[in-house]
C-alpha cells in the first residue's frame, strides 16, 4: 500500500511539475486567465487586501469558484494556497450566497438588483475586520464575481473601497460552434473541433473544462455544439450520450449545451415520410425527441435552427411559414423550459432584386406570431458578416418578437486568423446604431437586451473561433474577439476600447509603455481591413467559396447574387448598388429618419456610400476628391495602416514574450502581403473598367489584372469538404470549379 501511495504521489508531483512548466510557456493557452505574479509595487497592498479566502458554498459550482480563486490568488500573489474557514483578521475575501453564509446574509447587500446571475463585490467590515465580499443570489453569480475580482488584480486596479454591482443585460449569451461531427469546422481557422465525438462519452478531455473556464470568465452561459448546417445524427441516442458528457463537464461553470437541429430529422432518423410542421405525427415525433434529450441532459438549453436557407430543409418546403416551423419546435421544448433560436439568415431560391431585403420581407409580416420561447437570431448586417454593413433593418422592426443578435468572432471575411482585426469596434458600431424604432435613442443594444420593447428572452450569439490549436484561436489577437464577444454580450453598452485595454493587460502585458500602443493598434485595425478590402460601402468582394482574397471581377458563380459583380455593379460609368427608391428601395426597410438619410447621397455616411448608391467614378466626395481617387486612397490607406501596425509591434519586442511576439510579427507580414494584394487587384479590376489614371503619387498595381484573376487558393482553410475542388478567383472558372452545387459561395 505504501509503495502504491508513493507511486501515485510521484505521478501527481510529476504531473504538477509538467503543468507548471506548460503554464509558464507563453504559447497563448492560458488566454486572458494568466495568473502570473504581480509586480513588487502591487504585491503588498494586494496581499493585505486578499490575505485569505473564506468560502461558504459546497456545490460543484462553488467548488470550481474556490479552485479559481485559489489558482488566481496563488499565482498573482505568489503564495501558497490562501484558504481559511472563518474571518479572523483584516484581508479576508468572503465569497458565496446569503443562503450559504450567515455573514453574507447579515450584510444586507442589495442583491435584488443583480438577479440570478449578477454579483456584488464590496469592501465591508464583517466581524470587526476589513473584508472583501463577493456575493450573489446563485453560485454561478458568485463564480462570475470571482472572475471579475481576479480581473481587478490582473489589470492592476486597487482593491480598497470596492463597490462593484454587475448583472448581465442579455439573458442568453451563447457561442455557436459551426463544428461538424467529423471534427472539421465550417469557417474555422484554429485547427479542428475541440469536441472529439469519437472519444466521448468515455473520455472527457481536461481541455473541455479549460474551455468552460474561459467562457465563464467572460459571462458566456451557453454553447451550441454543432454546425448550423446540422447533421441529424446528433439527435440520436449514440450522440446524445456524448452531448450529456459535455453537459456534465460544463454545468459547474454555468454553461448549458444547445444543439443545431436539422429540420428534416423526422425523415432522416425518425422514419417519417414528411417533416411538415403541421403534421400531427411530426409534432409528436419532436415532442418525443425533446423528452428523450432532456432524459440525457436535464438542463438542455434548446435548438438552433437554420431552415430554408442555402438549401437547408425547412417549413417552406411544405408551404408553411417560419413561424409554423419554429413554433412546432418551441411547443416540444416548452415543458422543459427550452428555447428555439431561429436564424433569420434566409434567401430565396429565386434571385431577388436585392438579396439583402429578403429577411426583412419574410419576417416582419410574422411579427407577433412566434411563441414566447422563440428568439429570432439576426446577423448584425442584412447581408453576411461583411467587413462593414449597416445594421440589419430587422432590428426594431419586430417589436412583438424576441430578437437576438448574431455576430461572427471567427473572421470568415476578415482575414481568417492571420489578420489582426479587433472586432470589438465593429460590434460596438452595430450595437450603438440607432434604429429610431421608438424615436431617437432606440439603439440595437436596447433591442437585443429587451429594454426597448420589453422582450424577456434576449440573446447575443457569436460564431466561435475556437479550435484545437494550442492558443485556441489560431492567432494571438483573435483571442481578443472571443473575449470582447463575452464582455459585450454581458453588457452591450460597454466600451470596445475599455475591453481591449483589459484584454491586453490580462493577456500580454501591464506595462503602460506597451498597453497604450497595442490598444491603439487594435482600435484602428478593423477600419484598416475595411479600407484595404471593401472601402466606402462596397461588400462581398471576396474570392468564391473560401472567401480568401479579392475577386471583384467574378461573375459566373451559380446565380447572380453569389457573385461580387452583383454587389459592386461596376462598369465604365460608375460603381455601387442603388438601394434608393430609384433602385431596389432597400432604404424603405429602415425607419423614416434613416430612410431619408440613406436616400440622399449628400447625407449618407461616407462609410455606406456605395452600399446605398450607384455613383459615377467622377462623383465629387465631401473631401473634394473624385470617387475614383477616394477609392484608391482608401485602399492605399488600408495598406499603410498595416505598415504602421508592423512598426508599432516591432517596437514592443522588449515587452512581449518571444513566442507570441514572433507569431504576431509573422502574421502581420502575412496581413501586409494580403492587404497589398487586395489593394492592387481591386484597383487593377476597377481601372480596367473606367480607364482612369491613378491620383498623383499613388503607385500602380504590381501586376496585371490577368495575373490577379489567375490566382488560385485550392486549400484555403475553413471550408471543409470543398478543398478538393480547385477554388480560384478566375472569371474563367465554372460554378462546378468553385463548389458543389448544394453549397453556395457565401455559406452560413
Amino acid at each position: 500500500m505504501k509503495a502504491t501511495s508513493y507511486l501515485r504521489g510521484l505521478a501527481v508531483l510529476i504531473a504538477l511539475c509538467c503543468f507548471s512548466a506548460a503554464a509558464q510557456a507563453e504559447d497563448g493557452y492560458e488566454l486572458w486567465l494568466r495568473y502570473h505574479p504581480v509586480e513588487k509595487q502591487w504585491l503588498g497592498q494586494y496581499r493585505a487586501a486578499a490575505d485569505v479566502l473564506v468560502t461558504a458554498g459546497t456545490s460543484p459550482t462553488a467548488q470550481v469558484t474556490r479552485e479559481e480563486l485559489v489558482r488566481g490568488l496563488s499565482g498573482l500573489l505568489d503564495r501558497k494556497e490562501p484558504v481559511g474557514d472563518s474571518i479572523r483578521r483584516d484581508g479576508a475575501v468572503l465569497f458565496g450566497t446569503p443562503a450559504d453564509s450567515k455573514t453574507i446574509a447579515g450584510l444586507n447587500l442589495p442583491l435584488g438588483q443583480v438577479g440570478g446571475e449578477g454579483y456584488i463585490i464590496r469592501s465591508v467590515v464583517a466581524k470587526g475586520h476589513k473584508v472583501i465580499v463577493i456575493a450573489a443570489n446563485s453560485d454561478v453569480g458568485v463564480l462570475y464575481g470571482a472572475f471579475r475580482f481576479l480581473r481587478q488584480i490582473q489589470t492592476r486596479q486597487p482593491l480598497d473601497k470596492l463597490d462593484i454591482v454587475s448583472a448581465p443585460k442579455v439573458k442568453y449569451r451563447l457561442l455557436d460552434h459551426w463544428d461538424n461531427l467529423d471534427g472539421t469546422i465550417e469557417r474555422g481557422y484554429a485547427g479542428f473541433s475541440i469536441f472529439n465525438w469519437w472519444e466521448l462519452p468515455e473520455y472527457v478531455k481536461p481541455r473541455y473544462m479549460d474551455y468552460a473556464r474561459a467562457d465563464a470568465s467572460i459571462g458566456i452561459n451557453g454553447a451550441v455544439l454543432n454546425n448550423v448546417a446540422a447533421n441529424a445524427l446528433i439527435l440520436t441516442p449514440r450522440y446524445l450520450k456524448k452531448v450529456a458528457a459535455l453537459a456534465d463537464a460544463f454545468r459547474p461553470y454555468g454553461i448549458k449545451v444547445y444543439l443545431s437541429a436539422r429540420f428534416s430529422a423526422p425523415i432522416e432518423i425518425g422514419g417519417l415520410k414528411t417533416a411538415d410542421p403541421l403534421d400531427p405525427a411530426v409534432r409528436a415525433w419532436w415532442k418525443a425527441k425533446a423528452d428523450e434529450i432532456y432524459h440525457y441532459v436535464p438542463d438542455f438549453g434548446g435548438f438552433l435552427v437554420k431552415a430554408n436557407s442555402e438549401g437547408q430543409p425547412g417549413p417552406q418546403d411544405y408551404g408553411r411559414t417560419h413561424a409554423d416551423g419554429a413554433n412546432m419546435l418551441a411547443e416540444a421544448l416548452k415543458p422543459h423550459h427550452g428555447i428555439v433560436m431561429w436564424r433569420a439568415f434566409v434567401y430565396s431560391d429565386k434571385v431577388p432584386t436585392d438579396r439583402i431585403k429578403q429577411a426583412y420581407d419574410e419576417f416582419v409580416p410574422l411579427d407577433g406570431k412566434f411563441d414566447d420561447n422563440v428568439i429570432l437570431q439576426v446577423k448584425n448586417g442584412p447581408l453576411d458578416f461583411q467587413p462593414r454593413e449597416p445594421f440589419s433593418p430587422l432590428f426594431g422592426a419586430t417589436p412583438k418578437t424576441n430578437m437576438g443578435l448574431e455576430v461572427q468572432p471567427t473572421k470568415e471575411y476578415l482575414g481568417f486568423e492571420t489578420h489582426l482585426v479587433y472586432l470589438g469596434t465593429m460590434w460596438q458600431e452595430v450595437l450603438q446604431s440607432d434604429t429610431y424604432a421608438r424615436g431617437p435613442g432606440s439603439t440595437v443594444a436596447k433591442v437585443i437586451d429587451g429594454s426597448l420593447f420589453g422582450n424577456k428572452n434576449t440573446l447575443m450569439a457569436g460564431v466561435a473561433n475556437v479550435g484545437t490549436d494550442r492558443n485556441w484561436c489560431g492567432g494571438t489577437f483573435d483571442q481578443a474577439n472571443w473575449y470582447a464577444f463575452g464582455r459585450l454580450a454581458w453588457n452591450p453598452d460597454q466600451s470596445a476600447e475599455e475591453i481591449a485595454n483589459d484584454w491586453v493587460r490580462m493577456t500580454l502585458t501591464t506595462n503602460p509603455a506597451a498597453v497604450t500602443p497595442i490598444v491603439a493598434m487594435m482600435m484602428g485595425s478593423r477600419e484598416a481591413a475595411v479600407n484595404y478590402m471593401t472601402p466606402l460601402g462596397l461588400a462581398h468582394q471576396m474570392g468564391t467559396g473560401h472567401h480568401y482574397g479579392p475577386g471583384p471581377w467574378i461573375d459566373n458563380v451559380g446565380r447572380p447574387d453569389w457573385n461580387p459583380v452583383y454587389y459592386n455593379k461596376a462598369d465604365k460609368g460608375g460603381i455601387g448598388f442603388d438601394r434608393t427608391p430609384t433602385g431596389s428601395n432597400a432604404v424603405a426597410q429602415y425607419a423614416p429618419p434613416l430612410d431619408k438619410e440613406f436616400t440622399d447621397v449628400n447625407t449618407t455616411p461616407q462609410k455606406f456610400l456605395l452600399w446605398f448608391h450607384h455613383l459615377p467614378w467622377t462623383y465629387e466626395m465631401k473631401s473634394g476628391h473624385t470617387l475614383w481617387d477616394g477609392l484608391v486612397m482608401h485602399y492605399t490607406q488600408g495598406v499603410n495602416t498595416v505598415t504602421d501596425m508592423q512598426a508599432t509591434w516591432a517596437n514592443l519586442k522588449p515587452y512581449i514574450d518571444p513566442e507570441r511576439f514572433a507569431q504576431v510579427t509573422a502574421f502581420l507580414e502575412i496581413q501586409h502581403r494580403d492587404a497589398q494584394l487586395w489593394r492592387d487587384a481591386s484597383i487593377a479590376y476597377f481601372q480596367s473598367l473606367n480607364g482612369l489614371p491613378l491620383p498623383a503619387g499613388y503607385a500602380a498595381p504590381e501586376h496585371t489584372l490577368d495575373y490577379y484573376e489567375s490566382l488560385a487558393f485550392p486549400y484555403a482553410p475553413g471550408n471543409p469538404g470543398m478543398t478538393a475542388a480547385p477554388f480560384v478567383n478566375s472569371a474563367k472558372a465554372t460554378h462546378m470549379d468553385m463548389a458543389p452545387k448544394a453549397t453556395p459561395t457565401d455559406a452560413h
